[in-house]
């Protein structure tokens, strides 16, 4: 059942309703259906054992995407619809091109201020507080809930990795479960804001929830990250870590918080762009790169004067070691297999779509299941599964459910993938960084408890929401 569950959910169609009139040609029955979801299971294979066998996710999409539409292509020729395939690959096309730009910008930005040292200084000033394990648990907790939502869960879920990294060398058992709490606080901060995870930022570009709307997930996410957060801060072991070594510590480098100002301001422009010029976010995005790719430009020209002219006075920091800004540079280090990844993922999924399988999944997921049943079987698959295919499924099957219900897809989709350490893209990425501490059975031992946040969490927004 689960299985036939999330195939019918990785059919979803990323086409629009005129190309369905248009197409007329069921290919769910045939050997092109059949040969182009064995492909998308294999490419998902591939995907889901990454950290096995070192394959970066986004080849084996990129090529089942490549395949997938060729089957179609080859389905349709000779046909009275012969030309129905390449209308609706441009408007999947289209629809990456507004996702890959709006994701460019913002890893631009994360990758500035990584650079300029903001994250790294963050790291320093909490564990120069001195606090004890306890604390620094809840205080990694809290920030991660509370910075995802504008640096993305992903983002947000390393730098406080790294703190806890830091500090707690000499307890792994309070990497682990502080780990853990990153994670389950990061997607849970990330589900009421547009900017923490795709799937938010995808049910915002498409215009079903407006940007306001998404505030009323706040107290149910609270819920989601408070309850699993409680009971495992019982588990954390009592004392302090070691203080940070003077000789660790860092500074900020010129223009690191203007960087910032300047991402907020690019916020601030994508809302406003799509709030009251009703145009999409991303080229309020596009507009507010503008300012950074200036601000580099003085950046630059303050290098040349900062080897010119070094300030020599006691106490200072060397001009020198403050670095030249290369916003090309930062480009270049996005994160671009993932950039790729999501590529593969709209034109394999759309394809599969295409071909005919909507009506299916919709009719079973929506029609058999109900909205409230279903929606709730989202969040849990999207802890077996990627919760970005799933959520493209739901969005292009479009089903009729009022705003309450798709406020809890929403929900479900971003914080259902803290169930299971690879259901988020924080997970696997800490199981990286952390490897050796924070391991898939170490969070699975928690899942139960995990569970009874998501659970409540649902529970307390049909409460308030409904």
């Amino acid at each position: 059942m689960i299985f036939k569950l999330f195939v019918l959910l990785a059919m979803g169609v990323c086409a629009f309703p005129g190309e369905a009139a248009q197409a007329n040609i069921d290919l769910t029955d045939s050997i092109f259906g059949y040969l182009a979801i064995a492909l998308f299971v294999i490419a998902y294979i591939f995907v889901m054992f990454e950290e096995q066998i070192h394959l970066r996710k986004s080849k084996p999409v990129l090529l089942a995407a490549g395949l997938i539409w060729s089957l179609i292509a080859i389905a349709y020729q000779g046909s009275d619809y012969v030309n129905a395939p390449e209308h609706a690959i441009r408007h999947n096309f289209l629809e990456y091109a507004e996702l890959f730009f709006f994701l460019l910008v913002a890893m631009t930005y994360i990758n500035a201020m990584l650079e300029r040292g903001v994250f790294d200084a963050l790291r320093n000033v909490l564990i120069s507080r001195g606090l004890s394990y306890r604390g620094l648990f809840w205080l990694t907790g809290v920030l991660s809930f509370f910075i995802s939502p504008i640096a993305d869960n992903l983002t947000t879920a390393l730098v406080m990795c790294a703190v806890v990294m830091a500090v707690g060398k000499e307890q792994p058992k309070f990497i682990g479960l502080a780990c853990i709490n990153i994670v389950v606080c990061a997607n849970a901060g990330g589900a009421f804001s547009p900017f923490g995870d795709i799937t938010t930022l995808m049910v915002w570009q498409k215009g079903i929830v407006e940007f306001a709307e998404f505030f009323q997930l706040f107290v149910p996410s609270v819920v989601n990250a408070i309850i699993p957060a409680f009971i495992m801060s019982f588990a954390i072991p009592k004392g302090h870590p070691s203080a940070i070594e003077e000789n660790d510590k860092l500074v900020i480098k010129r223009g690191g918080l203007v960087i910032v100002a300047l991402f907020l301001a690019t916020i601030v422009t994508a809302i406003s762009f799509h709030l009251f010029l009703h145009l999409p976010p991303v080229f309020g995005m596009m507009t507010g790169f503008a300012y950074l790719k200036l601000y580099s430009y003085h950046l630059k020209l303050q290098s040349k004067n900062w080897e010119q002219e070094p300030d020599e006075s006691p106490g200072s920091t060397p001009h020198g070691s403050y670095g030249k800004f290369d916003i090309f540079n930062k480009i270049a280090q996005a994160e671009w297999d993932t950039l790729f990844f999501f590529y593969g993922v709209i034109l394999a999924v759309g394809g599969l779509g295409f071909m005919g399988y909507l009506a299916l999944a919709s009719s079973f997921m929506y029609g058999e299941l109900g909205p409230l049943n279903a929606n709730i079987l989202v969040g849990i698959l999207s802890a077996i599964v990627d919760n970005i295919p799933v959520m493209f499924a739901v969005l292009t099957m479009n089903p009729d459910m009022s705003q309450m219900q798709w406020l809890l897809v929403t929900l479900t989709a971003g914080v259902g993938g803290s169930l299971l350490s690879i259901g988020s893209a924080a997970g696997v990425a800490l199981m990286g960084q952390a490897r050796g501490y924070y391991t898939f059975f170490g969070h699975l031992k928690w899942a139960p408890v995990i569970g009874l946040g998501y659970a409540a969490s649902i529970a307390t927004h049909l409460l308030i929401n409904s």
